[in-house]
C-alpha cells in the first residue's frame, strides 16, 4: 500500500490572518472628514460613533471594510493620547449630515454634505434656522411638492440636531 500525506501545502507571503493580526494591533485608525468646500479632520483616533441614516454605527481598529450611507447627527472622536489635536486622550464632536462613509484598509473616510464641529454651533443660528425651515410653505398644487417637503423636513431635523448639540442637551 502506497502512504498518502496531507501535509499543507507551503504558504509564500504574509497570509490574510497575519495582515489581519497586523492592522488589528495597532490601537488607532486615520479618519478623514471632507465636506465639498473643505478638508475638516484627517488624524489617527481610536475609536468613532458615526450617525448612519438608519442608526448609530461604532468604529474600532481593525473594522472590517464597509460602506454606508451618512445621516444627520453628531459624530463622535476619541483621540489617543498621543494625538497631535487639541483633544489628545479626549474626545470631540461634529455636527454631520448627508454623504456617505467608506472604512477600508485602516481609513475612515466620511465625505459629508453638511460638517462642522460642535463647539462652532451657535444656538441662536440654530434656532434661526428652525424658525426659516418650519415657516416655508410647500403649496398642494407646485408639481415637486414632494421633493420640496423632503428638503424642508431635513432642514427641520437638522436644524434640531444643530440646537440639540449647541446646547448640549439630550433632546428638543
Amino acid at each position: 500500500p502506497q502512504d498518502v500525506s496531507f501535509a499543507p501545502a507551503p504558504v509564500r507571503g504574509p497570509t490574510p490572518f497575519a495582515r489581519l493580526e497586523t492592522r488589528v494591533a495597532s490601537n488607532t485608525f486615520r479618519i478623514k472628514l471632507v465636506t465639498p468646500t473643505a478638508s475638516l479632520l484627517d488624524e489617527p483616533v481610536e475609536s468613532a460613533i458615526i450617525p448612519l441614516w438608519d442608526g448609530l454605527m461604532g468604529f474600532l481598529p481593525g473594522r472590517a471594510p464597509i460602506l454606508g450611507k451618512l445621516g444627520c447627527g453628531e459624530l463622535q472622536l476619541t483621540f489617543g493620547a498621543d494625538s497631535k489635536t487639541k483633544a489628545a486622550g479626549g474626545s470631540t464632536s461634529y455636527f454631520v449630515d448627508g454623504g456617505v462613509v467608506r472604512m477600508a484598509e485602516g481609513q475612515l473616510t466620511i465625505l459629508a454634505e453638511r460638517a462642522a464641529p460642535v463647539r462652532e454651533l451657535v444656538a441662536s443660528d440654530a434656532e434661526a434656522q428652525l424658525t426659516r425651515a418650519k415657516g416655508e410653505a410647500v403649496s398642494l398644487t407646485d408639481p415637486n411638492r414632494e421633493a420640496k417637503t423632503e428638503r424642508r423636513e431635513r432642514e427641520i431635523r437638522a436644524a434640531r440636531e444643530k440646537l440639540r448639540l449647541a446646547r448640549g442637551a439630550k433632546s428638543v
